[in-house]
């Protein structure tokens, strides 16, 4: 399966994270050491599902590097058209493809053995569209303060993946709707507002299941749909604030430390026990005397 990553995304003046890009792509950001989007795709370099990578915002200038066939595109403009774009090239690359990775480059601490699980578990079943969501706790257990947007739903609390598997024709099918959703994919209010002032009351009244959101989308736009359940809070991770890239740092540079420490090695030294000096016997004149009393004394011949 070919993979699109999207790494247009350049923050403006207003948005928090600009005092950090200055004007530059928000993919190429460091975290750790290397570009956020270079750790995206070390993850799709060591996944035995990914065939070629595709990167859509960026040019080869940047000097990234991938394990597996990369391909850039420019920057289209909106996110949709990036990821139609994509969608495109893998077709070129590949005519007989049915199914893409369509990835964000903003989640840096994803790892190569999710993306294989993620392409292994959606192509158990043959959807149009399979759509990822975090539960709260996992994204609390593992990042607790991240300050992530969550969907209350009548069975859990979610929040969205930004790494999941489409079918090649969704890229030219129910585009209006696509772009609507795009545009709020961080406001899941407005994204059942999309949907109908029906879906909009089930959702603020939290009547409805995962499953039944699922469902109702399917049914109104006209696709078949699956909700992926993470076990796992990293694909979810993405970074949008300045809080989010100050941890997603903070756990990366732990993470190279610990691979460094292993690579070479070593372990960290354990603290050494000093064993208890002996005590000095003290031999006082009286002992002595004692000792010289207690002993037999020789006959005279």
């Amino acid at each position: 399966m070919d993979a699109v990553v999207t790494a247009g995304g350049i923050p403006q003046p207003d948005e928090r994270l600009y005092a950090y890009t200055k004007g530059e792509s928000k993919a190429m950001v460091d975290v750790a050491g290397k570009p956020m989007i270079q750790w995206t795709l070390d993850a799709l370099s060591g996944a035995k599902n990914v065939d070629n990578v595709i990167i859509t915002g960026l040019s080869p200038k940047s000097s990234l590097t991938c394990k597996k066939p990369l391909y850039y595109l420019s920057n289209q403009g909106k996110m949709l058209d990036n990821l139609i774009a994509g969608v495109n090239k893998s077709l070129e690359l590949n005519p007989k493809n049915k199914y893409v990775l369509l990835v964000s480059s903003d989640i840096p601490a994803i790892k190569a053995d999710m993306v294989d699980w993620l392409i292994n578990t959606c192509m158990e079943t043959s959807d149009d569209i399979y759509y990822g969501v975090c539960p709260r706790e996992v994204m609390e257990e593992r990042y607790p303060g991240s300050k992530r947007t969550y969907t209350k739903l009548k069975d859990m609390e979610v929040c969205g993946a930004d790494i999941n598997v489409v079918h090649v024709h969704m890229a030219s099918e129910h585009l209006d709707v696509w772009n609507s959703l795009i545009a709020n994919r961080k406001n899941p209010v407005a994204q059942a507002g999309t949907m109908g002032l029906d879906t909009l009351y089930l959702l603020l009244t939290r009547q409805a299941t995962l499953q039944d959101f699922v469902e109702r989308v399917s049914k109104r736009i006209g696709f078949k749909g699956r909700a992926i359940v993470w076990p796992y809070a990293e694909p979810c991770m993405d970074v949008d604030k300045p809080n989010q890239l100050e941890m997603m740092r903070a756990d990366l540079e732990k993470q190279v430390k610990s691979a460094l420490r292993k690579s070479s090695g070593k372990k960290p030294a354990a603290p050494s026990k000093k064993k208890p000096a002996a005590k000095k016997k003290i031999v006082t004149k009286k002992v002595v005397a004692m000792k010289s009393a207690a002993k037999p004394k020789a006959k005279k011949k």
